[in-house]
């Protein structure tokens, strides 16, 4: 029998030694299928996983990628495409955002994530654009990389950190694109995050609770994203940070 090459051994590529490039492979792969498919950037959704699909918050993401998706579409004018829908690719939030662009008959991407109770892929994820991770920080880096705006719906530790993340690299000026962020669900995120506690105690500027629109309303999130899209990204295509 003829030995095993390397990068077909599974013990190697399974081991602590090659741990770099199972990093590496999560991000070249994504890279490569994103370019093949002509996806430029991307409106990514945050937001629960346990909530349920009749949920007005549900309801209103599905909505909200509905529209979005519309007016995407209608800025096509070569086979790449501008803005299209992302979230995690799980149920809740992330179900009812891929499933109304799905609806809206856009492509729409979903990044999964290995976790010790292993949840499917939403059926509404377009299947070439379906990747799953392994690494924690290297599905961020596509939720964030891709990203020309970003809606967060309420959530738990998993929303909070994704939220928090993207908040750190706005603030502190390593991304340099500018990125809408939406918190929708007022009374929920006022209630969750005290944004002017922060301000009061030092530990933010009061200009930085301005890095974020706060709305309950899908009209108000679709026209200011929109505007805000229309204004800042529609000249810059591709991703960036």
């Amino acid at each position: 029998m003829k030995p095993l090459k390397a990068y077909r051994d599974p013990a190697f590529i399974n081991s602590k030694e090659a741990r770099s490039l199972r990093i590496l492979a999560e991000y070249l792969e994504p890279k490569s299928r994103l370019e093949q498919e002509g996806v430029e950037d991307t409106i990514v959704f945050f937001g629960s996983a346990r909530l349920k699909e009749d949920s007005i918050w549900c309801q209103a993401a599905r909505t909200l990628a509905f529209r979005l998706t519309q007016w995407s579409k209608g800025l096509a004018t070569t086979a790449q495409r501008r803005f299209v829908v992302c979230t995690g690719g799980g149920p809740g939030i992330m179900a009812a955002a891929n499933r109304g662009a799905s609806e809206a008959q856009g492509r729409n991407v979903g990044l999964t994530i290995s976790l010790p109770r292993e949840e499917s892929v939403n059926p509404h994820v377009t299947r070439e654009l379906s990747f799953h991770f392994h690494y924690f920080f290297m599905r961020k880096f596509w939720l964030a990389y891709m990203a020309k705006a970003v809606i967060v719906f309420p959530g738990g530790y998993g929303t909070l950190d994704e939220l928090f993340e993207v908040l750190t690299l706005v603030q502190t000026k390593r991304m340099t694109k500018h990125l809408p962020i939406v918190l929708f669900g007022t009374s929920y995120w006022n209630e969750v995050i005290n944004f002017d506690a922060l301000v009061r105690h030092g530990t933010i500027n009061a200009e930085d609770v301005n890095l974020v629109h706060r709305t309950d309303s899908v009209d108000d999130a679709y026209d200011w994203i929109v505007r805000q899209l229309t204004e800042h990204a529609l000249g810059q295509p591709g991703a960036m940070l």
